[in-house]
């Protein structure tokens, strides 16, 4: 979502509901790992500019829960919220849910969380059949 689409979001909700007028949110920025079409090498150098964004951000907030679903982005957040539990400081359960659209292979993204994170969810029967690891829950869109 976008940062006006969340803030349309919160202004609907606190009008619906005026207790939530005063319920803070915070919006975090960060660099996308890879462009479209993007050189691999230069992907390199993108993905851990996003992962020095991503620890402070993830050590600040220690979340109880990463729930992401596909974009390269949630990868180094992922990846700091691994180093949070790596470095005794709290953690972290990841759960990953990959894009409807992925039906019979898993997207880069999938193919990396696959190994590192907690839950991993697929929307189509191909790939948990692929994927025993997997959990299917049928389309969650």
């Amino acid at each position: 979502m976008s940062a006006n689409k969340i803030n349309s979001f919160e202004l609907d909700r606190a009008d619906r509901d005026p207790s939530n007028m005063y319920t803070k949110y915070y919006i975090h920025r960060i660099p996308r790992s890879r462009e479209v079409r993007q050189s691999w090498l230069s992907t390199v150098f993108t993905t851990l500019h996003s992962m020095w964004l991503s620890f402070p951000l993830i050590h600040q907030v220690k979340p109880d829960l990463v729930l992401c679903n596909g974009p390269g982005t949630c990868v180094p957040i992922c990846v700091s919220a691994l180093l949070l539990g790596i470095l005794g400081i709290k953690k972290v359960i990841i759960v990953y849910v990959e894009s409807i659209c992925r039906v019979e292979t898993l997207s880069l993204s999938g193919k990396i969380l696959f190994h590192l994170s907690d839950y991993f969810i697929v929307q189509w029967p191909a790939l948990k059949e692929k994927y025993p690891k997997s959990v299917y829950l049928g389309r969650i869109v």
